[in-house]
């Protein structure tokens, strides 16, 4: 800025000369100069009190906006800030071959306290423990309380009804965090195979999902993974079915009294499971928790014993020892066996549980179930060529069933294979397995005998297994399964319309620290249905069935597990779409009439 002099010469020289008070001319020139510097200022206090107010303007109108915004959106709880990565909640569908929703997730809200925020800390706690029964209102109120806790969950999850009456408390401390949860609409229904889910990393506004047995485990990374939010799992299992043969199965539970039971029905050439069922069971949406150490796993709902149940099956392993001399050309149906016992191997005796003869033929030996019988034929095929063809058959190794627990379902094998081990192998004793290797063994001999692989999930095509007997003998053997139930031990297992063969077998269950109990077995019925065109296997195992019959106690198969097995091929069959035969009748039963 250029100051002005307050005595400029071109006003004093011209002054002077006239004689001017050179005073004056100073004086007005300070008057002058501070009437400028006073404009300057207001100009300046002008500008900065309009600034000013249009900083308020623009204040006032974002605090008027976000006030509208509130008023026309949803209210939300606020989340507390965490760290970490995010949290991915999203987990593909499970359905059933039809598509049928087995499992899907569902919006829900968790529950936590913020006790720092909480009004009326000790009435919150008696109101919270009024509504979740289970929570301890002490407890509570010494987290509320106590000064330590800024953060605390009090539920992971819960329902619209419980939200709202936490709600109506009104505590501003309580607050809620939307997230998924995993839902399976059908209860108990295939609980087995689904196992559960639960939380793994958890925020207070997101949960992720994660499996913690069965397919949900097994198939964990496929549905976590976001890009197959809308590719559901598709099983094998058909939900019509699987509902009926967990009904039968319970009635036959039930009705026998036993402590517990397992049915698979499986597809001949896919190896398709259809139906699993395992009992007693749980639901998956209030899965348990696991027994405690020195528990027997076997009394837990949650043991899976179509998989993890390892047992001595009995008889049902006679028609592999059949099978196998027939696939060596050892023996043909025909072939007469010399079954004089006991048969005597050094200290040990084999015995008949009735007594047939001197001898019977192959068929008879099966449809007899001759114990001395069948293992004469393991003597001809060795203890060597009988290790072989049970590999062969998948029987000596962990199935390959798509759920986690049937990698603990391991085979029990005897340390030295010895002739006296494959003469009682031959019968199913002196090795166990579980039911579904069982099922797998039988599907073989059903199909043409191509190995078959046991799967929980939908095939779309799959190849025939290698060739491990040939047709003829698979067909013979088939034969001798049909014998077995029209005229054997397994007659209560015949369904009329549906021509079913099959094979009992009742073996001593094991004690818990060696020896076996002597009124405690497991029962098993092996199936094959029709006969005719083998589709299915049907396979029920009973543990510690008994019932009075004809005033007697009944623990054997025949008497336990093949009639459940009947009502069950009755009532499933239909559901296949497998039509009924009508047996014609006989010519003299036909009456002939004319108008």
């Amino acid at each position: 800025m250029i100051r002005t002099p307050l005595r400029p010469l071109a006003r004093i020289l011209p002054a002077r000369a006239r004689g001017e008070n050179l005073d004056q001319i100073e004086r007005e020139n300070l008057a002058q100069r501070h009437r400028d510097m006073e404009l300057r200022a207001r100009s300046r206090a002008e500008g900065r009190l309009l600034v000013l107010a249009a900083f308020f303007v623009c204040a006032y109108a974002a605090i008027g906006g976000r006030m509208a915004y509130m008023a026309t959106t949803e209210p939300e709880e606020p989340v507390a800030s965490i760290g970490g990565s995010v949290i991915a909640n999203q987990r593909a569908d499970i359905v059933d071959r039809a598509g049928r929703i087995l499992a899907t997730n569902f919006e829900t809200h968790s529950l936590y306290a913020q006790p720092p925020q909480m009004v009326d800390p000790v009435s919150a706690a008696t109101r919270l423990a009024e509504i979740f029964p289970d929570l301890d209102r002490e407890r509570m109120i010494e987290d509320f309380t106590g000064g330590k806790r800024k953060f605390l969950w009090i539920k992971k999850k819960i329902s619209p009804e419980q939200m709202q009456a936490v709600f109506d408390i009104g505590d501003p401390g309580l607050l809620f965090g939307p997230r998924e949860m995993r839902l399976y609409p059908n209860g108990k229904l295939a609980a087995h195979v689904l196992g559960g889910a639960s939380f793994g990393k958890e925020g207070v506004n997101a949960a992720e999902v994660i499996g913690v047995a069965g397919v949900e485990k097994q198939f964990d990374e496929y549905l976590r993974d976001p890009a197959n939010a809308g590719k559901p799992l598709e099983l094998s299992l058909d939900l019509s079915i699987q509902d009926a043969a967990e009904e039968i199965l319970y009635g036959g539970m039930k009705l026998m009294n036993a402590k517990g039971a397992t049915s698979i029905l499986m597809d001949v050439h896919t190896g398709e499971v259809l139906s699993v069922a395992s009992l007693p069971d749980f639901d998956p949406n209030e899965r348990p928790r696991p027994p405690t150490s020195g528990f027997d796993p076997s009394e837990s709902p949650l043991f899976n014993r179509s998989v993890q149940g390892v047992y001595e099956l009995g008889s049902t392993f006679k028609i592999f020892a059949a099978a196998q001399a027939m696939e060596l050309g050892l023996v043909t149906p025909e072939t007469v066996i010399d079954i004089r016992g006991p048969l005597r191997w050094g200290k040990f005796a084999i015995k008949d549980f009735h007594n047939y003869g001197n001898e019977l033929t192959v068929n008879k030996i099966i449809e007899k179930s001759s114990n001395i019988g069948t293992a004469r034929l393991a003597q001809q095929i060795g203890a060597e060529r009988q290790r072989a063809f049970l590999t062969s058959l998948g029987m000596l190794e962990a199935t390959p069933f798509e759920i986690v627990e049937a990698a603990g379902g391991q085979p029990l094998l005897p340390k030295n294979w010895s002739e006296l081990s494959a003469m009682t192998i031959s019968y199913g004793h002196g090795i166990s397995t579980t039911p579904m290797h069982l099922a797998a063994g039988y599907a073989t001999l059903a199909n043409g005998g191509h190995l078959v692989k046991p799967t929980i999930l939908k095939q779309k095509s799959v190849p025939l297994g290698p060739q491990v007997l040939r047709p003829e003998v698979a067909r013979a053997s088939l034969d001798m399964l049909r014998r077995v139930v029209s005229g054997g031990t397994a007659s209560f297992a015949e369904v009329k319309g549906y021509e079913v063969g099959g094979k009992t077998g009742t073996a001593d269950k094991p004690k818990p620290m060696g020896g076996y109990y002597d009124d405690k077995v497991i029962a098993t019925f092996a199936s094959v249905f029709p006969i005719n065109d083998p589709k299915y296997v049907l396979v029920v195992t009973l543990d510690e069935p008994e019932i009075n019959a004809y005033g007697e106690e009944r623990r054997t198969a025949g008497w336990t597990a093949a009639p459940v097995a009947a009502e069950m091929i009755a009532r499933l069959a239909p559901l296949l779409g497998l039509r009924p035969q009508i047996e014609p009748l006989a010519i003299d039963g036909v009456t002939l009439t004319s108008n």
